[in-house]
């Protein structure tokens, strides 16, 4: 479940990273641990995220996030890119990654399998298509929880 101050902070980090010419791509507010930690997933869409990215975002996100007291309390701030075997989420890394093998899991079975392995044809409003040794399939949206790229190509 999505912490209820990710979608403010996505609202100051998004304008940020736009000015570093950087994206967020995910955003975890930690609140289990002590201090809580924000996690914020980067990325340089122009080349690899570099350790620089995720330094001059970290500075500029927290010097925000503390001006505007949206987390009042202690918390401990990450800023890292998702790597390769991230979440897919824009409609950009779906095209970006259009032919890579991605695993996609549902919230129910669909067709009797809850995790479907793939090659990423496209994303529309209604599905997800899928090409599975040459068959091409797709699996509804609303049923989808999550679509990772594979780690293994």
């Amino acid at each position: 479940m999505t912490h209820p101050l990710v979608p403010q902070i996505i609202e100051i980090a998004n304008p940020i990273a736009e000015a570093l010419s950087l994206e967020v791509v995910g955003v975890v507010f930690h609140t289990n641990q002590s201090p809580p930690v924000l996690r914020v997933d980067i990325r340089n869409p122009v080349q690899d995220t570099s350790l620089d990215d995720c330094e001059r975002m970290s500075r500029a996100l927290e010097t925000s996030l503390d001006a505007t007291g949206v987390i009042p309390d202690a918390y401990v701030l990450e800023i890292s890119s998702p790597g390769i075997s991230r979440h897919l989420s824009s409609d950009r890394e779906f095209i970006s990654f259009k032919g890579f093998t991605v695993l996609v899991n549902t919230s129910e079975p669909y067709e009797g399998k809850s995790e479907w392995r793939g090659k990423l044809i496209k994303r529309d409003d209604a599905s997800v298509y899928l090409n599975q040794k040459g068959r091409a399939f797709a699996i509804p949206r609303p049923l989808i929880t999550r679509v990772q790229l594979e780690e293994k190509e």
